[in-house]
């Protein structure tokens, strides 16, 4: 395939992901298709993404990773962790929006996650200690994930390609990293969470789910993106929500989700389906 084809080829299948995004409506697989879509390729997309958010008003804010739970790869046919964009169209602070409106995704799952905000660009290679000089401020948060392809089927060039299944971010209370790194460095490797729903325990979980810690998943995207020439590296400011801390849960109208951590001073976080 030339260049040229390759491009057109590559703005199609943005454009395609796009209008079922906002449509919550449902497509074939792109890797399922004749031509395929390798993972390469899919990351060719993220950047036609980015441009059309920007287009529609959106600031990018940050990243999201996903698949950072080795015990989902297999599941769903990934090897490794994936990320996308999160904007200011979809983050929100749960103090200013605590509702999720199921309706406006497709086949839509609550995943209870750490968010990191960065103070400073992280750079491949950096050491722990490094990479938490980068951090700015901790929180508990909700990613609502979703799926453009029907029953959550895919290989991982199309979880990318879907905007690695981004649908919206609610973050909770930000602690300040600064005062206390080692402390969270250590609680970040061994704290656990529990997933509520109405009341009921739903999936329980914790910081060694998310690739030994949320600070491996943190150096795997920024060493990812150092060997990336289609997409730019993390800056400070940005926002990175780092994967689930357990196995992520379908949600419906008239649902409470809640997510408690313990062994680590994080504030609870809660969210209402409507």
């Amino acid at each position: 395939m030339t260049v040229g084809a390759e491009t057109s080829e590559l703005e199609a299948i943005a454009s395609e992901a796009l209008a079922a995004l906002n449509s919550r409506s449902q497509i074939a697989t792109f890797s399922s298709r004749v031509r395929g879509l390798s993972l390469a390729q899919a990351y060719g997309v993220t950047p036609r993404l980015r441009s059309a958010f920007e287009a529609r008003g959106e600031r990018i804010v940050g990243r999201k990773i996903g698949f950072t739970n080795r015990n989902m790869w297999k599941a769903f046919g990934v090897e490794s962790p994936i990320w996308g964009y999160v904007t200011s169209g979809t983050t929100s602070n749960l103090s200013d929006a605590s509702v999720a409106a199921a309706q406006d995704f497709a086949e839509p799952r609550i995943e209870p996650e750490i968010v990191f905000g960065l103070s400073a660009s992280p750079a491949a290679g950096m050491s722990e200690a490094q990479l938490c000089n980068c951090i700015g401020w901790v929180a508990l948060g909700f990613e609502i994930v979703q799926s453009i392809y029907p029953g959550w089927a895919f290989a991982a060039p199309d979880c990318v390609a879907a905007n690695s299944l981004h649908g919206a971010l609610y973050v909770g209370e930000r602690s300040a990293f600064a005062p206390r790194a080692q402390q969270w460095s250590r609680e970040l490797a061994r704290f656990e969470v529990e997933l509520s729903c109405n009341g009921d325990l739903a999936h329980r979980g914790g910081g060694a789910l998310v690739l030994g810690s949320p600070l491996h998943a943190l150096r795997h995207i920024v060493d990812l993106l150092a060997a990336d020439p289609a997409n730019p590296p993390l800056a400070a400011d940005e926002i990175v929500s780092t994967g689930t801390l357990t196995l992520a849960a379908p949600i419906r109208p008239g649902e409470r989700w809640a997510a408690r951590a313990s062994g680590i001073p994080l504030e609870d976080i809660a969210i209402q389906i409507a």
